[in-house]
């Protein structure tokens, strides 16, 4: 049986996940952004977290771990790379790491770029994957600590999900991240058809995630450094894929 899994916003622009398996009752809460949202989606589901799965240290995604855990004494998992930087944080994990949610297995993917310990939590049994600020709809996070090639690396990995896979990411950028993949991806159909689609969305006032991996590769431009049409309009036709991935995100980060 699949794991249920609720959505739902934080802060200004954060994404909270609850995750939740029905056969064993278990419940993880991806990243920590805000106290009162994952309280309020707990109450609404009647789901009792039973441990928080970090992704990376910063502020917006670790906030209410300390608050969460002293009222479910829950246990707290993230990156061994960043664990003085992770409040409550009881376990380490690395990339290959093997957690379990009730008998639903999560491997852990090791995808630094914007942090250096960033990691990814992938549920293959339920075909999801929470990717927080590594992939975004239609976009990638911005490469506080490492160099672009470090990122392009973490993004091959989860590019080599299946496709089917279903993601969920940190925030909802992906109106930004359209307008901006248009710019360097002007003649893609699907990204066009995609982008009228999330501009209603957000006129709407409604999510744009989740995503899957095989819409991400046909119409996101961080994943599409292979591209000959994106090749060809940003000059790079003989330049190695990583030096395409980072044009792409240097043209993005001046956006």
């Amino acid at each position: 049986m699949p794991v249920e899994i609720e959505q739902f916003m934080c802060r200004s622009d954060n994404f909270g996940v609850l995750v939740h398996d029905p056969k064993s009752g278990q419940t993880a809460i991806i990243d920590a952004p805000e106290e009162a949202p994952i309280l309020a989606a707990i109450k609404r589901t009647g789901w009792t977290p039973t441990m928080i799965l970090t992704t990376h240290h910063h502020v917006d995604h670790v906030e209410a771990n300390l608050a969460l855990k002293e009222r479910f004494k829950l246990r707290i998992v993230g990156p061994e790379a960043e664990k003085a930087k992770i409040p409550g944080i009881d376990e380490t994990v690395e990339g290959g790491s093997v957690l379990h949610l009730g008998d639903e297995r999560i491997e852990v993917i090791a995808t630094p770029g914007h942090t250096a310990g960033h990691v990814s939590y992938y549920l293959p049994s339920s075909k999801v994957a929470f990717t927080a600020d590594t992939l975004f709809a239609l976009g990638c996070g911005r490469l506080f600590e490492c160099k672009p090639p470090v990122m392009y690396d973490s993004l091959k990995k989860l590019a080599a999900l299946p496709a089917e896979t279903v993601i969920y990411c940190g925030h909802e950028y992906t109106l930004s991240n359209a307008r901006f993949a248009l710019t360097v991806d002007p003649t893609n159909s699907a990204l066009k058809e995609r982008a009228a689609k999330i501009e209603a969305l957000r006129t709407a006032d409604k999510p744009t995630l989740p995503t899957t991996i095989g819409e991400e590769l046909s119409t996101n431009p961080f994943l599409r450094w292979h591209d000959p049409a994106i090749r060809k309009h940003l000059g790079l036709e003989k330049a190695s894929d990583a030096e395409v991935f980072a044009e792409i995100r240097k043209r993005k980060d001046n956006f």
